[in-house]
């Protein structure tokens, strides 16, 4: 997931990704754990992506404490 992507998000779609993402996350890890995956590194790139949607949503709530 591309960051111009994620800036185009709603901040109700952003949470909703950042839930489905964490939960395919989750899931990939316990499979993985039980017989390893055809391409561990899809592993790593859920938890940056799952990083990236986390940091978009801080920016926005430090965008929005500080137009009060």
């Amino acid at each position: 997931m591309k960051q111009a992507e994620i800036k185009d998000l709603a901040p109700k779609e952003l949470l909703e990704r950042i839930e489905g993402e964490k939960a395919a996350l989750y899931k990939m890890k316990l499979n993985h754990t039980i017989s390893p995956l055809d391409n561990p590194l899809k592993i790593r790139k859920a938890r940056r992506d799952v990083a990236r949607l986390l940091s978009e949503l801080r920016m926005r709530q430090i965008a929005e404490s500080k137009k009060s």
